[in-house]
């Protein structure tokens, strides 16, 4: 495996994991139900798992890095806006 993937990989777990809580974090703000709460952060982590999956085995580099770069960003925005 190669070593850029490795690394992509790590990148988005380190800026999904933030995501996934702020998500979960808006979803509390937003309904207050703890349900609703738990079903968007396992959706999140779902998709993080997958994305990461796919990075791992068959993105192109170009795709992986704009991913990674898409997944920093919203972090970026999510932590500037609360």
């Amino acid at each position: 495996m190669e070593t850029w993937r490795i690394v992509a990989t790590v990148l988005l777990a380190v800026a999904g994991v933030p995501l996934a809580l702020a998500v979960m974090a808006k979803t509390r703000d937003r309904v207050n139900d703890s349900g609703q709460v738990a079903i968007a952060g396992a959706v999140t982590l779902t998709g993080l798992i997958v994305v990461a999956v796919l990075t791992l085995t068959v993105l192109p580099g170009l795709v992986t890095w704009i991913v990674v770069a898409v997944v920093a960003a919203a972090v970026s925005v999510m932590m500037l806006a609360s």
